[in-house]
């Protein structure tokens, strides 16, 4: 007889089921066997969940995101039991999903090896195809210390359970209230294995479809350099075997493009270690494309209304205790600098001077909105573990603007900058992009302003995304100390997202508390004006970095470093070559001409690892005829092309931006 009812929700459709007593999860879904999972009012549980009068449930398909969470974070299970079958003396850290895929710290004796994860890999695979169960069960923490006895880093997380476990992971092992273990319990009704988690997991190690063992890596336990040095194994799982040999594809063409490997091959920028870390030099090759970013933003910013400012590198230290960087964001900053007995920082960021600048006289609301743009050099302390070649440096350019507008203003110009910046990634041929809207955690003290000014800069900052018809991503409580921010998520072309533009509205700085920013309203009343903060590049280097692993170094011609590569046959046809560019370089053309020993097909094949757009090569014939065989980057070639047309293809798309 059935007694319960319950909400089936399947598409967005709710459909009121009843139920007898004690029905579990997996019984609503058991035709589906792609369902992992299932989401009971809100929270994600086991499938041998049993439901209650009153609930709402919903499928998780092993494809979805939180799909792919449960499913790595099982695999990850199978790892560490495989880990102590093979090596018994280890003891466990944590292992969370994590991007695409998952880890699992342990403490052993000995660092694996290479050797070691291709045994792991092997016991994993009987454990799944033993089909062993994730069972859960609740215990106290008592007989939890009791049970993990062996494993000191568990009995650490139980003392941390209630909130302070959140760390590197932790409490997605713990996590707050009742504690739970879950069993992988083997055909024979034996328990195989334990570990102290929250879960859910798959219903058994059979639904594990693919997975594969990535690396090894040492991992300070809890993130924290002071603990003991762990030995971390990372892998990938995913819903089919094709998904796997997908991701490792994309891992492969990753590699193939890694910006810091192109950078050094095709000779744009170095990180010389007398320097120091984090800081680049770029060389002729990268300073043209880095120019050619800078003269494109620098026009569009004029042609957006912007007018161009400068900015120094240091400042007292009290300007960023004005605009609350130095409260809020001082470890981002590096250490303060004795200047005539007065400590003066690197700037972090340019703002606080531009509201100088906008304070430096009374202003009128018929100068609103006011736009100050610069290119401001910047410096961050990051630390030496998250520095990766341009996408996280610690000194960087930003083409930084602000606009300082009426409260009533503020929709229109983000409006007007977003429109700006999506136009911009355009251009530079990132054109697949959704935006993430950043909200403070009202739990958190690192936030300042009322409820009120964060609830009206929240609203608007939403209406505006959502007016553009683009998918928009929450993400709580990762805006900025001072305001609510959108950012542009920009995927490459192999499908990966990086952090572009991001657009802040603020109403902290401005305030009387901070640099007390003033307009005369056209009653005559002073009122404060809202500051929104944009930067389109983010910073110059990260998004070069970024075009670079996205054309994979193959610029399109209008940024290529070098355009055309002249190529003589013999070296008596190198003069001719020679005329001919000093008739391309008064356009604005950048030719370079090979008049090495190598031959031809050698310095062909140099400029195809260069990656240079375009060769015009010459010999006795094309120098007769006034003309040059031309031959494109991806090999086709059109021989006796006349010189006039030659330099025109050329010309033409470099002017038009094409993506050859």
């Amino acid at each position: 007889m059935s007694d319960l009812k319950i909400a089936l929700v399947h598409a967005g459709e709710r459909e009121v089921r009843e139920v007898t007593t004690g029905t579990k999860a997996w019984e609503l879904f058991a035709e589906d066997p792609a369902v992992v999972v299932a989401r009971v009012n809100g929270d994600l549980k086991d499938l041998a969940h049993e439901l209650a009068d009153g609930d709402e449930v919903e499928g998780v398909l092993i494809d979805s995101p939180d799909g792919h969470d449960v499913l790595r974070h099982s695999t990850a299970h199978v790892m560490a039991q495989a880990v102590q079958d093979l090596f018994p003396d280890a003891r466990l850290g944590i292992g969370p999903p994590v991007v695409d895929g998952f880890y699992y710290d342990f403490d052993v004796e000995t660092p694996f090896v290479p050797e070691d994860l291709v045994k792991i890999e092997s016991r994993m695979r009987k454990i799944i195809k033993e089909g062993q169960k994730f069972s859960r069960r609740v215990t106290s923490d008592a007989d939890a210390l009791t049970e993990l006895a062996d494993e000191p880093y568990k009995i650490e997380l139980i003392g941390l359970k209630g909130g302070a476990a959140d760390t590197e992971g932790a409490a997605v092992e713990v996590g707050a209230g009742e504690l739970t273990i879950y069993d992988n319990v083997d055909r024979k009704g034996e328990t195989a294995w334990s570990d102290l988690c929250r879960g859910p997991h798959l219903p058994t190690t059979k639904r594990i479809p693919a997975f594969k063992l990535m690396r090894s890596a040492a991992a300070y336990w809890r993130g924290d350099e002071k603990n003991k040095q762990l030995q971390r194994i990372y892998g990938t799982a995913w819903e089919s075997k094709e998904a796997l040999e997908a991701h490792l594809h994309r891992i492969e063409e990753a590699e193939r493009r890694d910006h810091r490997k192109l950078g050094r091959d095709l000779d744009l920028f170095s990180f010389p270690d007398e320097i120091g870390s984090g800081l680049p030099v770029f060389h002729p090759k990268g300073g043209v494309i880095k120019r050619e970013m800078e003269d494109y933003v620098r026009r569009r910013h004029i042609e957006e209304g912007f007018e161009y400012v400068g900015t120094p590198h240091i400042a007292k230290e009290g300007l960023f205790h004005t605009s609350g960087h130095l409260p809020y964001y001082g470890e981002g900053m590096f250490p303060a600098l004795d200047v005539d007995g007065m400590d003066y920082r690197l700037k972090a960021m340019n703002c606080p001077m531009h509201n100088l600048i906008y304070r430096s006289r009374q202003r009128s609301y018929r100068e609103l909105p006011l736009r100050l743009f610069e290119f401001g050099s910047v410096y961050r302390h990051e630390k030496s573990g998250v520095v990766h070649g341009l996408t996280r440096v610690r000194g960087f350019a930003q083409d930084d603007s602000h606009s300082y507008v009426t409260a009533e203003q503020a929709p229109d110009e983000i409006r007007h900058l977003l429109d700006f910046v999506l136009g911009l990634l355009r251009d530079f041929g990132l054109d697949d992009f959704y935006l993430e809207l950043s909200t403070r955690d009202a739990s958190k003290d690192k936030f300042i302003g009322s409820d009120e000014d964060w609830e009206v800069a929240t609203k608007v900052l939403e209406d505006v995304c959502l007016s553009t018809g683009l998918e928009l991503v929450p993400d709580p409580g990762g805006a900025a100390y001072y305001g609510p921010k959108v950012s542009v998520q920009a995927r490459d072309a192999i499908g990966r997202t990086w952090q572009m533009s991001t657009i802040q509205y603020d109403f902290n700085q401005p305030s009387a508390e901070r640099f007390a920013l003033e307009y005369v309203a056209n009653d005559g009343s002073r009122q404060q004006p809202v500051m929104i903060h944009s930067a389109k590049f983010g910073s110059i280097e990260r998004f070069m970095g970024v075009l670079v692993e996205h054309y994979a170094g193959a610029f399109p011609p209008w940024l290529a470093p070098v355009q055309v590569q002249a190529i003589p046959i013999a070296e008596r046809h190198a003069d001719y070559l020679y005329e001919v560019a000093k008739q391309m370089k008064p356009l604005g053309l950048r030719v370079e001409v090979d008049d090495s020993d190598d031959r031809m097909q050698k310095k062909i094949r140099n400029a195809q690892l260069q990656k240079v757009p375009f060769m015009m090569i010459a010999g006795d014939d094309d120098i007769a005829a006034g003309a040059v065989s031309f031959r494109y980057r991806d090999g086709r070639q059109d021989n006796g092309v006349p010189l006039e047309e030659a330099i025109e293809r050329v010309r033409a798309a470099v002017e038009s931006r094409e993506q050859v």
